[in-house]
């Protein structure tokens, strides 16, 4: 089993045969639950859950960071946490998740990021990839022109699957600690609350995925330059999520910028946001971050077992003969995927997870 910073005795108990990590396994969130701190009737709560799945007949996604996710959104009800878990499966069959993340490609991305900004950008100060949504800009009629509903939230679903690989790993490779969320920023300058209103229906689908489908993935999010009358739509919103969510999310109004940079560095905050960031061909296409740095980025685990069962090596992302020294490209065009062929349930009683709350997107626990 490849691991690293591990401590003895301090739990969790890992797996051998689902439990092989090749970055950090201790979380810094010194609290029950939480990797590297769970009581000993946690670690029997996380044998008890991959057992029964293992009778349902599930082999993927058992290991115990991942149990452990699905445990703390349930309040380690392991009945609840069961359930959770097969919907999540039955989705990801559905939605065809499998097939979109080697197959998906998202050409009309930089026209999306004209109507719709929303990316993830370089880290915070505690090493957790920082991801920016500008909802202000949002305008779902110029998009439905190009593109569709359907299509952002496969490209959402996209997303979410890079942040748990290859993002976090990198990230916690680099900080040396075990980091399973990010720093979200929301920007509601130029909201009107008619425009807010308009997109409420996109948004009630994306947090459906979101909560249900990758708990425990929020840290910390900002709301910046929140417009008067804004917390009409935040009640309308928050009433899908749970209370544990609600209480990491941060108002800042329009006095934001020392707050901000106590958390996320000038060097890593886009200009516009009162950092000094200006990447080559602007922040939002850029996904810089330490996922595509040499040292700290691998291929994710799917990619891997795709090379091993083809008998190739693959190499580290972006890097070729050609690309030493340079910024890597973020992927290689792939043939178009599957259309998805069904959206996500509104959440019922959704706890803590990675939400776009207004948008779409994923955060450590603050």
């Amino acid at each position: 089993m490849a691991t690293t910073a591990k401590v003895e005795g301090t739990g969790p108990k890992f797996d051998e045969k689902y439990d092989d990590f090749d970055f950090p396994i201790i979380s810094p969130v010194a609290k029950p639950g939480h990797p590297g701190h769970t009581t000993p009737e946690e670690d029997a709560k996380v044998h008890q859950l991959r057992a029964m799945l293992e009778q349902e007949g599930y082999t993927e996604r058992l290991d115990t960071l991942s149990l452990l996710r699905f445990l703390r959104a349930r309040k380690f009800e392991v009945q609840l946490s069961k359930a959770m878990f097969i919907e999540c499966e039955k989705w990801r069959k559905e939605f065809e998740v499998e097939n979109l993340i080697r197959n998906f490609t998202y050409d009309e991305k930089a026209k999306v990021m004209a109507y719709y900004p929303q990316y993830y950008h370089k880290t915070d100060k505690d090493g957790r990839p920082v991801y920016i949504e500008q909802l202000g800009k949002v305008n779902l009629t110029a998009m439905r022109e190009f593109t569709t509903d359907e299509r952002m939230l496969q490209n959402l679903v996209i997303e979410y699957e890079k942040v748990s690989d290859p993002r976090l790993p990198a990230c916690s490779r680099k900080a040396g600690q075990l980091l399973e969320t990010c720093c979200s920023i929301l920007d509601m300058k130029g909201v009107g609350l008619g425009r807010a209103w308009s997109v409420l229906g996109y948004v009630k689908k994306a947090s459906a995925i979101s909560q249900n489908y990758y708990p425990e993935r929020l840290g910390r999010m900002y709301v910046i330059n929140s417009p008067w009358g804004f917390p009409a739509v935040w009640n309308a919103v928050k009433g899908y999520l749970d209370p544990v969510t609600v209480e990491k999310v941060h108002f800042l109004g329009n006095s934001y910028k020392a707050e901000l940079l106590k958390q996320v560095p000038a060097e890593n905050l886009p200009v516009e946001f009162g950092g000094t960031c200006k990447c080559d061909g602007g922040c939002q296409m850029s996904d810089m971050g330490p996922w595509h740095d040499p040292q700290w980025a691998k291929d994710p685990r799917w990619k891997q077992k795709d090379a091993a069962a083809a008998g190739t090596i693959t190499k580290p992302p972006g890097m070729d003969e050609t690309s030493a020294g340079k910024e890597p490209a973020t992927g290689t065009a792939v043939p178009e995927a599957k259309p998805a062929v069904s959206a996500a349930p509104v959440p019922q009683s959704g706890d803590a997870v990675q939400v776009p709350v207004i948008g779409s997107n994923p955060a450590p626990a603050s």
